[in-house]
Protein backbone atom coordinates (compact mmCIF):
# COMPACT_ATOMS: atom_id res chain seq x y z
CA UNK A 1 0.00 0.00 0.00
CA UNK A 2 1.26 3.51 -0.74
CA UNK A 3 2.54 5.53 2.15
CA UNK A 4 0.60 8.52 3.39
CA UNK A 5 2.21 11.93 2.86
CA UNK A 6 3.05 12.36 6.55
CA UNK A 7 4.45 8.83 6.73
CA UNK A 8 6.71 9.59 3.75
CA UNK A 9 7.88 12.79 5.42
CA UNK A 10 8.62 10.96 8.67
CA UNK A 11 10.40 8.15 6.84
CA UNK A 12 12.63 10.54 4.93
CA UNK A 13 13.35 12.50 8.11
CA UNK A 14 14.46 9.32 9.88
CA UNK A 15 16.59 8.35 6.87
CA UNK A 16 18.19 11.79 6.95
CA UNK A 17 19.09 11.32 10.61
CA UNK A 18 20.50 7.86 9.93
CA UNK A 19 22.51 9.16 6.97
CA UNK A 20 24.07 11.90 9.11
CA UNK A 21 24.88 9.39 11.85
CA UNK A 22 26.44 7.03 9.30
CA UNK A 23 28.70 9.84 8.09
CA UNK A 24 29.79 10.67 11.65
CA UNK A 25 30.41 7.01 12.54
CA UNK A 26 32.48 6.49 9.39
CA UNK A 27 34.48 9.63 10.18
CA UNK A 28 35.03 8.47 13.75
CA UNK A 29 36.17 5.04 12.57
CA UNK A 30 38.78 6.60 10.27
CA UNK A 31 40.09 8.90 12.99
CA UNK A 32 40.22 5.94 15.38
CA UNK A 33 42.20 3.89 12.86
CA UNK A 34 44.64 6.76 12.32
CA UNK A 35 45.19 7.09 16.08
CA UNK A 36 45.84 3.35 16.37
CA UNK A 37 48.40 3.53 13.58
CA UNK A 38 50.17 6.36 15.41
CA UNK A 39 50.20 4.43 18.69
CA UNK A 40 51.66 1.37 16.96
CA UNK A 41 54.36 3.43 15.24
CA UNK A 42 52.92 3.16 11.71
CA UNK A 43 53.14 6.85 10.98
CA UNK A 44 52.97 6.53 7.19
CA UNK A 45 49.65 4.68 7.33
CA UNK A 46 48.27 7.26 9.74
CA UNK A 47 49.43 10.08 7.49
CA UNK A 48 47.73 8.48 4.46
CA UNK A 49 44.45 8.08 6.34
CA UNK A 50 44.50 11.69 7.52
CA UNK A 51 45.57 12.95 4.08
CA UNK A 52 42.59 11.25 2.43
CA UNK A 53 40.30 12.68 5.10
CA UNK A 54 41.72 16.17 4.66
CA UNK A 55 41.65 16.27 0.87
CA UNK A 56 38.09 14.94 0.67
CA UNK A 57 36.92 17.36 3.35
CA UNK A 58 38.44 20.37 1.57
CA UNK A 59 36.81 19.37 -1.72
CA UNK A 60 33.47 18.87 0.01
CA UNK A 61 33.65 22.29 1.67
CA UNK A 62 34.53 23.93 -1.65
CA UNK A 63 31.51 22.36 -3.34
CA UNK A 64 29.23 23.39 -0.50
CA UNK A 65 30.59 26.95 -0.37
CA UNK A 66 30.38 27.51 -4.12
CA UNK A 67 26.82 26.23 -4.20
CA UNK A 68 25.77 28.39 -1.27
CA UNK A 69 27.30 31.45 -2.89
CA UNK A 70 25.47 30.74 -6.14
CA UNK A 71 22.14 30.11 -4.38
CA UNK A 72 21.91 33.38 -2.43
CA UNK A 73 19.05 34.54 -4.63
CA UNK A 74 16.58 31.91 -3.39
CA UNK A 75 13.48 33.88 -2.33
CA UNK A 76 12.29 33.61 1.27
CA UNK A 77 14.98 31.04 2.14
CA UNK A 78 16.79 31.59 5.44
CA UNK A 79 20.17 33.17 4.83
CA UNK A 80 22.73 32.97 7.66
CA UNK A 81 25.40 35.67 7.73
CA UNK A 82 28.12 35.16 5.14
CA UNK A 83 30.92 35.35 7.71
CA UNK A 84 29.24 32.63 9.77
CA UNK A 85 29.01 30.32 6.75
CA UNK A 86 32.58 31.08 5.71
CA UNK A 87 33.84 30.22 9.20
CA UNK A 88 31.89 26.95 9.23
CA UNK A 89 33.39 25.90 5.91
CA UNK A 90 36.87 27.00 6.99
CA UNK A 91 36.47 24.74 10.02
CA UNK A 92 35.41 21.89 7.68
CA UNK A 93 31.87 21.90 9.07
CA UNK A 94 30.02 23.00 5.95
CA UNK A 95 28.63 19.56 5.11
CA UNK A 96 27.44 18.98 8.67
CA UNK A 97 25.81 22.41 8.59
CA UNK A 98 23.92 21.37 5.48
CA UNK A 99 22.82 18.13 7.16
CA UNK A 100 21.53 20.01 10.18
CA UNK A 101 19.83 22.55 7.93
CA UNK A 102 18.18 19.78 5.92
CA UNK A 103 16.99 17.96 9.05
CA UNK A 104 15.61 21.21 10.47
CA UNK A 105 13.69 21.87 7.26
CA UNK A 106 12.44 18.27 7.14
CA UNK A 107 11.22 18.52 10.73
CA UNK A 108 9.52 21.81 9.93
CA UNK A 109 7.69 20.26 6.99
CA UNK A 110 6.69 17.16 8.94
CA UNK A 111 5.22 19.19 11.79
CA UNK A 112 2.91 21.09 9.43
CA UNK A 113 -0.52 19.61 8.89
CA UNK A 114 -0.52 20.84 5.28
CA UNK A 115 3.06 21.71 4.24
CA UNK A 116 3.40 24.75 2.03
CA UNK A 117 4.72 24.34 -1.51
CA UNK A 118 7.72 26.49 -0.67
CA UNK A 119 8.69 24.40 2.37
CA UNK A 120 8.35 21.18 0.38
CA UNK A 121 10.37 22.60 -2.52
CA UNK A 122 13.07 23.96 -0.22
CA UNK A 123 13.34 20.64 1.64
CA UNK A 124 13.66 18.89 -1.71
CA UNK A 125 16.30 21.43 -2.77
CA UNK A 126 18.38 20.76 0.35
CA UNK A 127 17.90 17.00 0.10
CA UNK A 128 19.37 16.77 -3.38
CA UNK A 129 22.42 18.85 -2.52
CA UNK A 130 23.08 16.72 0.56
CA UNK A 131 22.74 13.54 -1.48
CA UNK A 132 25.24 14.81 -4.04
CA UNK A 133 27.73 15.90 -1.40
CA UNK A 134 27.38 12.54 0.30
CA UNK A 135 28.11 10.80 -2.99
CA UNK A 136 31.18 12.99 -3.59
CA UNK A 137 32.42 12.22 -0.08
CA UNK A 138 31.93 8.51 -0.71
CA UNK A 139 34.23 8.40 -3.73
CA UNK A 140 36.70 11.04 -2.55
CA UNK A 141 37.20 9.63 0.94
CA UNK A 142 35.29 6.46 1.86
CA UNK A 143 36.20 4.37 -1.18
CA UNK A 144 39.92 5.35 -1.12
CA UNK A 145 39.96 4.67 2.63
CA UNK A 146 38.50 1.22 2.04
CA UNK A 147 41.11 0.58 -0.64
CA UNK A 148 43.87 1.72 1.71
CA UNK A 149 42.82 -0.44 4.65
CA UNK A 150 42.49 -3.49 2.39
CA UNK A 151 45.97 -2.85 1.01
CA UNK A 152 47.35 -2.60 4.55
CA UNK A 153 45.68 -5.88 5.53
CA UNK A 154 46.94 -7.65 2.41
CA UNK A 155 50.46 -6.36 2.95
CA UNK A 156 50.64 -7.18 6.66
CA UNK A 157 48.77 -10.49 6.44
CA UNK A 158 46.53 -9.72 9.43
CA UNK A 159 43.64 -7.45 10.34
CA UNK A 160 43.13 -5.58 13.59
CA UNK A 161 39.70 -5.03 15.11
CA UNK A 162 39.66 -1.32 14.28
CA UNK A 163 40.41 -2.16 10.65
CA UNK A 164 37.36 -4.41 10.51
CA UNK A 165 35.31 -1.57 11.97
CA UNK A 166 36.65 0.75 9.27
CA UNK A 167 35.79 -1.78 6.53
CA UNK A 168 32.24 -2.25 7.82
CA UNK A 169 31.55 1.48 8.17
CA UNK A 170 33.00 2.10 4.70
CA UNK A 171 30.71 -0.48 3.11
CA UNK A 172 27.70 0.95 4.92
CA UNK A 173 28.62 4.49 3.84
CA UNK A 174 29.16 3.50 0.21
CA UNK A 175 25.93 1.53 0.04
CA UNK A 176 23.93 4.29 1.67
CA UNK A 177 25.32 7.00 -0.57
CA UNK A 178 24.71 5.08 -3.80
CA UNK A 179 21.10 4.21 -3.03
CA UNK A 180 20.22 7.53 -1.40
CA UNK A 181 21.59 9.55 -4.29
CA UNK A 182 19.85 7.52 -6.98
CA UNK A 183 16.49 7.59 -5.20
CA UNK A 184 16.79 11.33 -4.58
CA UNK A 185 17.68 11.94 -8.20
CA UNK A 186 14.75 9.88 -9.48
CA UNK A 187 12.44 11.72 -7.11
CA UNK A 188 13.50 15.06 -8.55
CA UNK A 189 12.77 14.07 -12.14
CA UNK A 190 9.09 14.42 -13.07
CA UNK A 191 9.56 12.32 -16.21
CA UNK A 192 10.83 9.35 -14.20
CA UNK A 193 8.65 7.40 -11.73
CA UNK A 194 10.04 6.63 -8.31
CA UNK A 195 12.10 3.51 -7.81
CA UNK A 196 10.22 0.64 -6.25
CA UNK A 197 11.68 -1.53 -3.50
CA UNK A 198 12.74 -4.29 -5.88
CA UNK A 199 14.38 -1.87 -8.32
CA UNK A 200 16.15 -0.12 -5.45
CA UNK A 201 17.58 -3.40 -4.16
CA UNK A 202 18.77 -4.46 -7.62
CA UNK A 203 20.31 -1.03 -8.28
CA UNK A 204 22.11 -1.15 -4.94
CA UNK A 205 23.40 -4.68 -5.52
CA UNK A 206 24.79 -4.18 -9.01
CA UNK A 207 26.60 -1.00 -8.00
CA UNK A 208 28.14 -2.65 -4.95
CA UNK A 209 29.01 -5.89 -6.77
CA UNK A 210 30.79 -4.00 -9.56
CA UNK A 211 32.56 -1.63 -7.17
CA UNK A 212 33.92 -4.30 -4.81
CA UNK A 213 36.14 -6.12 -7.39
CA UNK A 214 37.58 -2.79 -8.54
CA UNK A 215 38.47 -1.81 -4.98
CA UNK A 216 40.05 -5.21 -4.35
CA UNK A 217 42.32 -5.21 -7.41
CA UNK A 218 43.46 -1.64 -6.73
CA UNK A 219 44.18 -2.65 -3.13
CA UNK A 220 46.18 -5.63 -4.42
CA UNK A 221 48.26 -3.41 -6.65
CA UNK A 222 48.79 -0.94 -3.80
CA UNK A 223 49.93 -3.75 -1.49
CA UNK A 224 52.40 -5.10 -4.05
CA UNK A 225 53.64 -1.82 -5.52
CA UNK A 226 52.93 0.92 -2.97
CA UNK A 227 55.29 3.32 -4.76
CA UNK A 228 53.58 2.94 -8.13
CA UNK A 229 49.91 2.98 -7.18
CA UNK A 230 49.98 6.78 -7.05
CA UNK A 231 51.36 6.87 -10.61
CA UNK A 232 48.67 4.43 -11.72
CA UNK A 233 45.94 6.55 -10.20
CA UNK A 234 47.37 9.78 -11.59
CA UNK A 235 47.66 8.33 -15.11
CA UNK A 236 44.08 7.06 -15.21
CA UNK A 237 42.82 10.17 -13.46
CA UNK A 238 44.30 12.37 -16.19
CA UNK A 239 42.69 10.19 -18.86
CA UNK A 240 39.30 10.43 -17.20
CA UNK A 241 39.73 14.17 -16.63
CA UNK A 242 40.40 14.66 -20.32
CA UNK A 243 37.38 12.51 -21.17
CA UNK A 244 35.11 14.54 -18.88
CA UNK A 245 36.44 17.78 -20.38
CA UNK A 246 35.71 16.51 -23.89
CA UNK A 247 32.07 15.98 -22.90
CA UNK A 248 31.73 19.69 -22.13
CA UNK A 249 30.30 19.57 -18.63
CA UNK A 250 28.55 22.71 -17.41
CA UNK A 251 27.53 21.88 -13.86
CA UNK A 252 29.14 24.51 -11.64
CA UNK A 253 28.37 28.25 -11.69
CA UNK A 254 31.83 29.34 -12.88
CA UNK A 255 34.59 28.06 -15.18
CA UNK A 256 37.10 27.71 -12.35
CA UNK A 257 34.76 25.76 -10.07
CA UNK A 258 33.80 23.58 -13.06
CA UNK A 259 37.31 22.11 -12.97
CA UNK A 260 36.70 21.06 -9.36
CA UNK A 261 33.64 19.16 -10.57
CA UNK A 262 35.57 17.59 -13.46
CA UNK A 263 38.40 16.53 -11.16
CA UNK A 264 35.87 14.93 -8.82
CA UNK A 265 34.17 13.13 -11.70
CA UNK A 266 37.54 11.79 -12.84
CA UNK A 267 38.10 10.37 -9.36
CA UNK A 268 34.67 8.71 -9.36
CA UNK A 269 35.27 7.24 -12.82
CA UNK A 270 38.47 5.63 -11.52
CA UNK A 271 36.27 3.40 -9.35
CA UNK A 272 32.81 3.39 -10.91
CA UNK A 273 30.58 4.71 -13.69
CA UNK A 274 29.05 8.20 -13.45
CA UNK A 275 27.10 9.91 -16.23
CA UNK A 276 28.48 13.45 -16.62
CA UNK A 277 26.91 14.75 -19.84
CA UNK A 278 23.73 14.58 -21.88
CA UNK A 279 23.26 12.05 -24.65
CA UNK A 280 22.90 8.29 -24.95
CA UNK A 281 24.54 6.58 -22.00
CA UNK A 282 25.01 3.08 -23.41
CA UNK A 283 28.07 3.82 -25.55
CA UNK A 284 29.96 5.79 -22.92
CA UNK A 285 29.06 3.32 -20.17
CA UNK A 286 30.26 0.40 -22.29
CA UNK A 287 33.55 2.13 -23.11
CA UNK A 288 34.11 2.91 -19.44
CA UNK A 289 33.26 -0.64 -18.35
CA UNK A 290 35.60 -2.23 -20.91
CA UNK A 291 38.38 0.22 -20.02
CA UNK A 292 38.13 -0.49 -16.28
CA UNK A 293 37.85 -4.22 -16.90
CA UNK A 294 41.05 -4.28 -18.96
CA UNK A 295 42.86 -2.16 -16.38
CA UNK A 296 41.69 -4.42 -13.55
CA UNK A 297 42.83 -7.51 -15.45
CA UNK A 298 46.27 -5.97 -15.90
CA UNK A 299 46.45 -5.34 -12.15
CA UNK A 300 45.46 -8.97 -11.48
CA UNK A 301 48.20 -10.16 -13.86
CA UNK A 302 50.68 -8.01 -11.93
CA UNK A 303 49.54 -9.74 -8.74
CA UNK A 304 49.78 -13.21 -10.31
CA UNK A 305 53.42 -12.64 -11.24
CA UNK A 306 54.43 -11.10 -7.91
CA UNK A 307 52.01 -12.66 -5.40
CA UNK A 308 54.83 -14.38 -3.50
CA UNK A 309 55.66 -10.98 -2.00
CA UNK A 310 52.44 -10.88 -0.03
CA UNK A 311 52.05 -12.81 3.25
CA UNK A 312 48.30 -13.24 2.60
CA UNK A 313 48.60 -15.28 -0.58
CA UNK A 314 46.26 -18.10 0.49
CA UNK A 315 43.53 -15.61 1.33
CA UNK A 316 43.87 -14.00 -2.08
CA UNK A 317 43.41 -17.34 -3.82
CA UNK A 318 39.83 -17.32 -2.55
CA UNK A 319 39.23 -13.57 -2.75
CA UNK A 320 40.05 -13.16 -6.44
CA UNK A 321 37.65 -15.86 -7.68
CA UNK A 322 35.00 -14.39 -5.39
CA UNK A 323 35.68 -10.95 -6.90
CA UNK A 324 35.26 -12.41 -10.39
CA UNK A 325 31.93 -13.95 -9.42
CA UNK A 326 30.84 -10.63 -7.91
CA UNK A 327 31.72 -8.82 -11.12
CA UNK A 328 29.77 -11.22 -13.32
CA UNK A 329 26.78 -11.18 -10.99
CA UNK A 330 26.88 -7.39 -10.79
CA UNK A 331 27.04 -7.14 -14.57
CA UNK A 332 24.05 -9.49 -14.90
CA UNK A 333 22.05 -7.47 -12.36
CA UNK A 334 22.96 -4.27 -14.16
CA UNK A 335 21.67 -5.63 -17.46
CA UNK A 336 18.52 -6.92 -15.75
CA UNK A 337 17.94 -3.54 -14.13
CA UNK A 338 18.13 -1.61 -17.40
CA UNK A 339 16.10 -4.22 -19.29
CA UNK A 340 13.20 -4.64 -16.88
CA UNK A 341 13.45 -2.37 -13.82
CA UNK A 342 14.71 0.92 -15.22
CA UNK A 343 11.81 3.42 -15.05
CA UNK A 344 11.95 4.14 -18.79
CA UNK A 345 11.74 0.39 -19.64
CA UNK A 346 13.94 1.09 -22.65
CA UNK A 347 17.47 2.41 -23.02
CA UNK A 348 16.93 6.05 -23.71
CA UNK A 349 19.05 9.12 -22.98
CA UNK A 350 19.49 8.87 -19.26
CA UNK A 351 19.63 11.85 -16.94
CA UNK A 352 22.94 13.52 -16.35
CA UNK A 353 24.09 12.40 -12.94
CA UNK A 354 23.66 15.54 -10.88
CA UNK A 355 20.65 17.02 -12.66
CA UNK A 356 17.27 17.63 -11.14
CA UNK A 357 13.83 17.76 -12.69
CA UNK A 358 12.19 20.71 -14.37
CA UNK A 359 9.18 22.45 -12.96
CA UNK A 360 6.80 24.88 -14.54
CA UNK A 361 7.61 28.51 -15.07
CA UNK A 362 4.78 29.32 -12.69
CA UNK A 363 6.89 27.82 -9.92
CA UNK A 364 9.81 30.16 -10.48
CA UNK A 365 9.22 31.60 -7.01
CA UNK A 366 10.06 28.21 -5.44
CA UNK A 367 13.64 27.13 -4.72
CA UNK A 368 15.10 25.43 -7.77
CA UNK A 369 18.60 24.16 -8.38
CA UNK A 370 19.28 26.07 -11.58
CA UNK A 371 22.74 24.59 -12.18
CA UNK A 372 21.11 21.14 -12.39
CA UNK A 373 17.89 22.22 -14.08
CA UNK A 374 19.82 23.60 -17.08
CA UNK A 375 21.38 20.20 -17.72
CA UNK A 376 18.01 18.48 -17.36
CA UNK A 377 16.43 20.99 -19.78
CA UNK A 378 19.02 20.14 -22.43
CA UNK A 379 18.73 16.44 -21.74
CA UNK A 380 14.95 15.99 -21.39
CA UNK A 381 13.11 17.99 -24.07
CA UNK A 382 9.90 16.16 -23.19
CA UNK A 383 10.28 17.16 -19.57
CA UNK A 384 9.30 20.72 -20.45
CA UNK A 385 5.80 19.60 -21.38
CA UNK A 386 5.50 17.27 -18.42
CA UNK A 387 6.69 19.96 -16.05
CA UNK A 388 3.76 22.21 -16.92
CA UNK A 389 1.57 20.04 -14.74
CA UNK A 390 1.42 21.32 -11.15
CA UNK A 391 3.12 19.25 -8.48
CA UNK A 392 0.35 19.34 -5.93
CA UNK A 393 0.84 17.17 -2.93
CA UNK A 394 4.39 16.23 -3.88
CA UNK A 395 6.18 15.04 -0.73
CA UNK A 396 8.62 12.41 -2.00
CA UNK A 397 12.27 13.28 -1.96
CA UNK A 398 12.29 15.57 1.08
CA UNK A 399 14.50 14.80 4.03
Amino acid sequence: MPWSPRAVLLRDLVLGILGTLAFLIDLGADVWAASQYVLSGRYLWAALVLALLGLASVALQLFSWVWLRSDVSIPLAPKPPGRYLALLHLLQLGYLYRCVQGLHQGLLVWRQEVPSEFDLAYADFLSLDISMLRLFETFLETTPQLTLVLAIILQSGSAEYYQWVSICTSFVGISWALLDYHRALRTCLPSKPLLGLGASVIYFLWNLLLLWPRVLVVALFAALFPRYVALHFLGLWLVFLFWVWLQGTDFMPGPHSEWLYRATMATILYFSWFNVAEGHTRGRATIHLVFLLHDSLLLVVAWATQSAWLPSGHLLQSLLPAAGVCFLLGLALRLAYYCWLHPSRRWEPDQVDGTRGLRSLEECQLPQNRRMAQLAKNFFPKARDEAVLPWKGEVNGVL
